[in-house]
């Protein structure tokens, strides 16, 4: 049986997914969900939560702006204590990371 603890962790997992839903990379028009930046969302019993993702580049122009955009997305859902967002390029981003949808989005089938 599911805690309330574990349920929140859920809820507030799945709404973060949600809010990364609606950033968009500028150059591509999908989601950085769908292109699959998004490595890793962890949160711990203080409902801090980290999330380690990557950019398409280590060039990637929005390397300064993506990531607090990431936080403050995050910080805004209720009950979340606070946000950091890591890069890594451990593993280095490549286009089959994207979702079937992001692949049909962009007619790279």
């Amino acid at each position: 049986m599911e805690t309330a603890t574990q349920k929140s962790f859920m809820e507030i997992k799945d709404e973060a997914i949600a809010q990364i839903q609606t950033i968009y990379d500028p150059e591509i028009p999908v989601d950085i969900w769908e292109l699959g930046l998004i490595y890793e969302i962890n949160i711990n019993e203080g409902n801090d939560v980290h999330i380690k993702m990557t950019l398409t580049s280590p060039a990637c122009p929005v390397a300064e702006t993506l990531p607090p955009d990431v936080e403050q997305k995050i910080r805004d859902i209720p009950d979340v204590n606070s946000a950091k967002v890591e890069i890594t390029f451990d593993p280095p981003w490549e286009k089959d990371m994207m979702s079937e949808e992001a692949r049909l989005e962009l007619g790279m089938w």
